[in-house]
């Protein structure tokens, strides 16, 4: 367990607090007295904003039932059959959400369209490194999604089918979505910088029957063409009826393809199928660390109520703002982007590098496109304080009142540039959620205060805590996230999963009929929640979860290299070093063409972010008695763990090997002058 760094609950004052106005405009604050009026929420007490929420929270998750119907009510979701209950069996896994009730996620996503006032005004703005906005309308965006969803049932498609996509950060993957869940289908996307065999490591899972896909895409100035990659995904994926052609850089359709322009356009009707609240509406993936990528499926109810109550209330964001959040079509933010629609907020895509021409490129964005809400990661703030990006005096923020991060934990030197170059007014959420239930556990809550190095606090509806070993709750220390309670978004299921132990096995093993999602967590005494980095050995880069499998199968392709292994490793700075061990065969030497093999190989059989930071010979790999690399010990060992604390000698293969993991950890922590002792 690592050491906890939590700031003292008794520091005096916040960073932030939210004015007065501002928490009384808090859509939150609205919120909270209509389940008190409607649905027996604690009474709010006028100038408590903290002891507001944790009555609420606490109401929230004592009362599912009543919290979840409020949340149902406050968004008028539009339920085409009535439900019996909102939670029927508060069992995990296996809770039974809104039984009985029939709706449709897209026809919520676009319902802002049928309002005359708001039809022509942006629904998605574009934009990419040239930085010019492109508006999508609500009613181009509601006619193109109800053309391609005819198209899709032309096609034979019907609920339940797979339809993937290989598309970038561009309204045409938005389109896509939107259809694909119109008409009851599944969707699942990955973003064109992956290589072919990442892709159809996820797709062959889920046997897509149509895949739209690009020509290419642009990054940091250069165009990156994919028709051979594309090629070889329809050889790989036998199960497709159909491929329809985005052509991004102006190519003609393949043979076979179908063209885009032909695929949506016309004045068809839009339709949306009515289907059951935990009806499949995307699959998502996971790093696929020990293996293939879990492939993990979200239902149509369950996200659409977390989204609404996450982006509604938790951001604050609804009819004309504007949500623009640096992602790719191959992370959940991406899909937690897209649920903007659902709130009436303009989503803001941006297909580009993060840092291109400058570091302060997705400041740009965000001046650009007016955004009220600007997401990026952690590691990107740390590095315009590194580079010395001072965006609250070179360009005109104006519009964004708020700053959010996730992808790792914003250290507290991050949350002190936010407030002093982006703007002390500047309200700064940090959250913390997962791929796995496509949302936040803990972060942003417009009535709170932000303290340094924190999250303001656990989600509405969501059980949050910290345990120790042996299951008891923590206070001011370290522990295990847990979740107590079900969520509307945790997963129905992994595909393939018939029996669900897989499922079972990856969240409920560690603690029978609890969540435990693998990071290590604080929550304080006053209210507010630290995350100290991942618990288990998944690889995480800029927010996107990588699986270690992937890159030893494309590293050791190499015939110089017999062996590898690779960690991810959350520094007390910010950083994020993911370094790459090797052991060689006999008679190679790690020089810069070695190297630089091995960095080409990667990139261009995975994708440009599962390149290592960096290239490590060592004399061998240490393995569990069973034959398992020993990630989790060994990246404990670079956080500066004593080696008796990081693993249990007695199921190491060869217990010296680690001493070598343990001396680099010193050698580092010397030269950076860092203080890495427990």
């Amino acid at each position: 367990m690592p050491t906890d760094t939590t700031p003292h609950p008794a520091t005096p004052a916040p960073l932030w607090r939210p004015a007065p106005e501002q928490i009384a405009d808090a859509r939150l604050t609205a919120f909270h007295a209509f389940a008190a009026d409607r649905y027996g929420a604690p009474t709010p007490r006028a100038g408590d904003p903290a002891a507001d929420y944790a009555a609420l929270h606490g109401w929230s998750v004592a009362e599912a039932d009543a919290f979840w119907r409020a949340v149902a009510d406050w968004f008028a979701v539009r339920f085409r059959t009535p439900y019996t209950a909102a939670l029927a069996d508060a069992a995990m896994p296996g809770a039974r959400w809104f039984p009985g009730a029939t709706l449709n996620y897209a026809e919520h996503a676009l319902r802002t369209a049928e309002d005359p006032a708001r039809a022509d005004t942006p629904a998605l703005l574009r934009i990419d490194e040239r930085l010019t906005p492109e508006p999508v309308s609500w009613a181009d965006l509601r006619r193109a999604t109800a053309n391609l969803a005819a198209t899709l049932r032309d096609l034979g498609v019907r609920p339940g089918d797979r339809v993937s996509g290989y598309l970038p950060n561009i309204p045409e993957a938005v389109v896509a979505l939107l259809a694909t869940a119109a008409v009851g289908a599944v969707w699942t996307s990955c973003a064109p910088d992956f290589g072919a065999r990442s892709v159809l490591d996820r797709f062959q899972q889920v046997e897509p029957v149509v895949l739209i896909a690009v020509d290419g895409y642009r990054y940091g100035g250069r165009a990156h063409d994919r028709t051979a990659t594309v090629a070889e995904l329809r050889r790989g994926l036998p199960t497709l009826r159909a491929v329809v052609h985005v052509p991004l850089l102006g190519s003609a359709p393949p043979e076979g393809a179908l063209a885009w322009d032909d695929v949506t356009s016309g004045d068809a009707p839009a339709v949306y199928d009515a289907v059951p609240f935990d009806h499949p509406l995307w699959v998502l993936y996971s790093s696929g660390t020990t293996g293939l990528p879990k492939a993990i499926v979200h239902s149509q109810g369950g996200i659409l109520l977390e989204h609404l109550k996450q982006i509604g209330l938790h951001c604050d964001l609804g009819p004309g703002d504007r949500l623009f959040w640096y992602t790719s079509t191959g992370w959940m933010m991406w899909n937690f982007l897209v649920s903007a629609l659902l709130t009436g907020t303009t989503a803001v895509l941006y297909d580009g590098s993060p840092a291109h021409p400058g570091t302060d490129a997705q400041w740009r964005v965000a001046e650009r496109t007016r955004a009220t809400v600007f997401g990026t990661s952690a590691a990107y703030v740390m590095a315009c304080a590194k580079a010395g990006v001072r965006p609250g005096r070179d360009l005109d923020l104006s519009a964004t009142r708020c700053v959010a991060t996730t992808g790792s934990p914003l250290p507290p030197d991050g949350f002190r540039w936010l407030h002093e170059e982006a703007g002390e007014d500047l309200w700064i959420a940090s959250v913390s959620g997962g791929t796995d239930v496509c949302s936040c556990f803990a972060g942003a809550v417009p009535t709170l205060p932000v303290w340094v190095g924190e999250l303001q606090a656990p989600g509405l509806g969501t059980a949050l805590a910290a345990w120790g070993p042996a299951g008891e709750p923590l206070t001011d220390a370290v522990g295990e996230l847990v979740v107590t309670a079900p969520m509307p978004s945790m997963p129905v299921g992994f595909w393939n999963d018939q029996d669900g132990a897989r499922y079972r096995d990856s969240y409920f093993a560690v603690y029978p009929g609890v969540w435990r999602h693998g990071d290590w967590v604080t929550l304080t005494s006053r209210g507010t929640v630290v995350i100290h980095g991942r618990s288990d050995s998944t690889l995480n880069r800029q927010g996107v979860r990588m699986g270690s499998a992937d890159i030893y199968e494309t590293v050791e392709r190499l015939p110089e290299i017999r062996e590898s292994l690779v960690v991810g490793v959350e520094e007390r700075d910010g950083g994020y070093w993911m370094p790459l061990f090797v052991r060689l065969a006999e008679g190679a030497v790690l020089d810069d063409g070695l190297r630089e093999r091995v960095r080409t190989a990667i990139r261009a059989e995975l994708s440009p972010r599962h390149v290592p930071d960096e290239i490590v010979e060592v004399p061998a790999v240490p393995h569990t008695l069973t034959g398992k690399r020993l990630e989790v010990p060994v990246k404990r060992l670079l956080q500066g763990a004593a080696l008796a604390e990081a693993v249990n000698p007695g199921s190491v293969d060869d217990p010296e090997l680690l001493r070598f993991y343990e001396r680099l950890a010193r050698e580092r922590a010397a030269v950076s002058g860092a203080d890495y002792s427990e």
